[in-house]
């Protein structure tokens, strides 16, 4: 495996590592909220999250290079505080990745909390616990479940980029590229051996990401019959 092999496969660990984590501290009061709210915005706000399940990735990407572009207005607020335009750096890479991976992390979230219901809040408001005692002593406990999908899929969904990130990061050597860009450079170049080690790697970590979420929600579903019987 070549270097720029290796490069790539280290900055897309990167990215993933950083979006997911990211990911789950926005997600968690965003997917909680909107548990919780009865705003008339909730259908609007709920349908925004889950854009990037059904919008083309260079729909997405296209739209977000203009917003962080020069002329737009992330951009222009970018500039004003003397960081310069972020298309084609790693810092708009994770931003672009947090918003194409936003759904893959809330929706888990949403579920689970979905799931916990009233019963246990009530239960700790009774016991005179604060709304922030409350949500981290019985509500992320009991949606364990929902932050490990959360945290599998959001990782394995950044992993898996390739529209977005070719937009927003375009193609820099140990900067923007990452491997399924690394993949597609070397289709081109008709160098079918070094993308098939590097596919190969992705084709594993996809299987391995699909078998531990199976065995995740087949743990809950024997939990949940055990409580039941």
């Amino acid at each position: 495996m070549e270097a720029a092999d290796l490069g790539a496969i280290w900055l897309t660990l990167k990215l993933a590592s950083i979006t997911t984590i990211a990911l789950l501290l926005l997600g968690t009061p965003l997917a909680w909220w909107l548990v919780r709210t009865q705003s008339r915005l909730k259908p609007a706000i709920r349908s925004i999250v889950a854009l990037p399940l059904i919008l083309p990735p260079t729909v997405i990407g296209f739209y977000l290079l203009v917003f962080m572009g020069p002329n737009g207005a992330f951009g222009k607020l970018t500039q004003s505080l003397g960081w310069g335009v972020l298309p084609f750096t790693f810092i708009g890479l994770v931003l672009a990745s947090m918003v194409y991976s936003l759904p893959f992390v809330v929706q888990p979230l949403y579920n689970a909390f979905e799931a916990i219901g009233p019963r246990p809040l009530e239960v700790a408001a009774t016991l005179r616990a604060s709304p922030l005692d409350t949500f981290f002593s019985v509500v992320v406990p009991l949606a364990k479940p929902g932050y490990i999908t959360a945290l599998v899929m959001g990782f394995a969904h950044t992993v898996g980029e390739f529209g977005v990130v070719l937009m927003i990061g375009g193609n820099i050597p140990d900067k923007t590229r990452v491997v399924s860009v690394q993949i597609y450079d070397h289709v081109d170049a008709l160098e079918y051996a070094q993308a098939h080690s590097l596919a190969a790697i992705l084709l594993l970590f996809s299987f391995v990401v699909l078998l531990l979420l199976y065995r995740v929600n087949a743990g809950r579903t024997e939990a949940a019959r055990g409580y039941l019987s």
